[in-house]
């Protein structure tokens, strides 16, 4: 096949870029022709703030050179993983017109939530899903401004009226279960949506897991129960010592409880191998996250090495730990549910190692490239059906 790949980039890189590049790769390697368009969000800078307001909401030289582009490569489908903010949904319009198949990876919560996260001051919200987001505008929800905000709103408002969504793409490509569910209470049609985990492009092989150490890797950030993290080592001196990968705003937090505590090891931004590195010899992986993530790549990534996690029960994380089998699940936010279920998994051995290879398995079955390669194919083989009848209907 021949397949339009389009991404929006934002500022800071982050795991969705990752997914991209991997897809991408994993196509070429396997015969299917890639024509990649992408915008970066540095380019926000050269805009007023008018003009950007506008091509958010809808960018009429973006749905130019989408027709202009899509007559040039002729491809079998487009594969949209963000519009936002400098394509905006207009490139799903020109597709259209051309006849061409339009799949979307819904890699957060944009079309119901302002933030995209369903998260606001330290809690999961979810006051704007399947209604005009009227809340998300009165608490600043995008970037905390008001003006911003409002213009993410209009956006939602305008593309739902238009059922713009309904309308112009063939599948939808939701991560988990869970997020399904959500999209679909949100207004999106249940009969185009398709579960596609993430995947872990080479296999690490498992690890040794001899070091006695439990690992964190993300984004320092409340929402990722950083702080719920910190407060369980700093009231319980038996846990291991946690090693934190990662950057963010909670950095300058963990530095300084660092100093105290010679069992907490930040260590920054390390590269994907560093990270492997340390899987394949922590004992546990903690994912303590108290949003709804939309997936978890280092939980895949940590089954891959055969490292079990302890990750707390909620949204995607209590589908992809299997509570018992692959790991273990702590009430999100607390402190003592996490700091037991750490001690249990260290002081168990046999048990942990049993999750260990339980984990390896996991990963096997579900998490390779091969068998990601086989479902995102058939995705698109079902858009292009989908495309193909409208078309003829509309004859």
């Amino acid at each position: 096949m021949k397949i339009l790949q389009v991404h929006n980039y934002y500022q800071q890189a982050g795991g969705e870029d990752q997914v991209v590049a991997a897809e991408r790769n994993l196509l070429e390697e396997h015969g299917h022709r890639v024509a990649f368009w992408s915008r970066h969000n540095d380019d926000i800078g050269c805009m007023s703030r008018y003009r950007l307001a506008l091509n958010t909401i809808w960018n009429q030289q973006a749905y130019r050179e989408c027709r202009e582009l899509i007559r040039q490569e002729r491809p079998d489908v487009m594969h949209v993983h963000n519009t936002f903010p400098l394509f905006s949904p207009a490139i799903y319009y020109a597709a259209r017109s051309e006849g061409v198949a339009v799949v979307q990876t819904l890699h957060n919560y944009r079309l119901l939530c302002l933030n995209a996260f369903l998260y606001r001051d330290g809690e999961v919200c979810e006051d704007c899903l399947g209604c005009f987001p009227w809340k998300g505008i009165q608490h600043a929800c995008y970037r905390q401004s008001g003006a911003a905000s409002l213009v993410c709103a209009a956006l939602l408002g305008v593309h739902r009226s238009f059922k713009t969504w309904q309308r112009t793409v063939d599948a939808f490509i939701t991560l988990t279960n869970f997020q399904c569910q959500k999209m679909v209470a949100g207004g999106l049609p249940a009969d185009k949506i398709h579960v596609k985990q993430n995947f872990v492009a080479s296999d690490p092989l498992s690890g040794l897991h001899d070091e006695n150490f439990v690992f964190f890797c993300g984004r320092l950030s409340p929402e990722k129960g950083v702080r719920t993290l910190l407060n369980a080592w700093r009231n319980h001196p038996e846990l291991p010592s946690l090693v934190l990968a990662g950057t963010g705003g909670l950095e300058g937090e963990i530095k300084a409880a660092a100093k105290s505590d010679a069992r907490l090891q930040p260590k920054g931004r390390l590269t994907r191998n560093d990270v492997v590195a340390l899987m394949k010899r922590a004992k546990l992986l903690i994912f303590p996250s108290e949003c709804f993530e939309t997936f978890g790549m280092s939980v895949i990534e940590a089954y891959a090495t055969g490292l079990p996690v302890v990750a707390s029960r909620l949204g995607a994380m209590a589908e992809l730990v299997r509570e018992g089998i692959t790991g273990l699940l702590f009430n999100p936010g607390d402190v003592a549910s996490l700091a037991q279920q750490v001690m249990w998994g260290v002081s168990h051995s046999e048990e942990l190692a049993q999750m260990g290879l339980a984990a390896r398995t996991e990963y096997l079955g579900k998490y390779t490239a091969a068998k990601n390669l086989e479902v995102l194919t058939g995705i698109y083989q079902t858009a292009i059906i989908r495309c193909q009848s409208r078309s003829v209907a509309t004859q």
